[in-house]
């Protein structure tokens, strides 16, 4: 099975480094950013699967970071993690592209869970596009096979 790979942002070193090994331990490759910036580059020159995403970052919001990224990444899953719930956040977050909104600090079950969920659910679509494709290719074939 191919380890998939986590994106984690997060300002506060000790939640970022706390997330990395519980993830780490759980077999996923992760990198870290404490920037917005930081994050865009990285995403830029990698291909993760997942970012978890702190909503207040020291060079701008969570929200906005999460926007620029659903646009650049569309298929990569984005969860907003926060330590300022509240509904408006939460509406924002999943109105910019947000796949999950995860409350700090979140139970590590929990927490798991929700990636697992996350990816499972990314796996999936990601197969369903391939059945499709695999569809219309041996309809388009049939197609040609009867215009002979």
């Amino acid at each position: 099975m191919e380890k998939k790979s986590i994106l984690i942002v997060d300002d506060d070193i000790s939640i970022l480094k706390s997330m990395k090994e519980l993830l780490r331990l759980e077999g996923y490759a992760v990198d870290t950013a404490e920037l917005g910036q930081e994050a865009i580059m990285k995403s830029e020159a990698n291909l993760y699967n997942l970012a978890l995403l702190d909503i207040k970052l020291g060079d701008m919001e969570g929200t906005e970071l999460l926007e620029k990224l659903h646009k650049s990444k569309p298929r990569m899953m984005k969860i907003m993690i926060t330590g300022y719930p509240s509904l408006d956040n939460a509406i924002a977050a999943l109105n910019k592209g947000a796949d999950a909104y995860i409350i700090k600090p979140a139970n590590a079950k929990e927490f798991l869970s929700t990636v697992e969920r996350k990816l499972r659910e990314q796996e999936e679509a990601e197969n369903m596009d391939e059945d499709n494709v695999a569809k219309w290719i041996e309809t388009r074939v049939e197609k040609l096979r009867q215009a002979k």
